[in-house]
């Protein structure tokens, strides 16, 4: 019988720290420039799915964003609050349905030109040939794993 090579004990190897780190230091990036907006990243991410998906119910997108649905609850609650998206009666009534409202496109407009120079101060500082590439690379990693 073949036995698995060891793990490796080094923790600078750890592929998840690695990400989760990268990410946290993009989203700060991110947050800083939509901030002036009054969104945070995952706002801003969560209203530009809503309004290329139109009405979607709860667990499509969380699926859609990889997201838990508790974890997609709970970042939808200060949304609703500011009544950027409403939450209604889905297609059964077991389901929920998520909607963005007038108020949500109109921040979402009004964001993106904050998203946009979040976007250049990433491609400005890690290459914009390098950072399309990573976006590649990330959605495989989804896709495969």
């Amino acid at each position: 019988m073949e036995e698995n090579p060891p793990v490796s004990l080094d923790r600078s190897a750890c592929n998840c720290f690695a990400l989760r780190q990268a990410a946290r230091h993009v989203t700060q990036i991110y947050d800083r420039h939509l901030a002036k907006a009054g969104l945070r990243a995952t706002q801003y991410s969560l209203l530009a799915k809503l309004s290329r998906l139109e009405r979607v119910s709860i667990n499509e997108l969380a699926k859609s964003m990889v997201m838990d649905r508790t974890t997609l609850g709970r970042a939808l609650r200060p949304l609703e609050r500011e009544g950027l998206l409403t939450i209604g009666a889905g297609d059964d009534g077991r389901t929920r349905s998520l909607s963005l409202t007038p108020a949500g496109e109109a921040r979402l407009d009004a964001a993106a030109a904050k998203w946009r120079d979040a976007q250049e101060e990433f491609e400005m500082a890690f290459g914009a040939s390098q950072a399309t590439n990573l976006r590649t690379t990330l959605r495989r990693v989804i896709s495969e794993t």
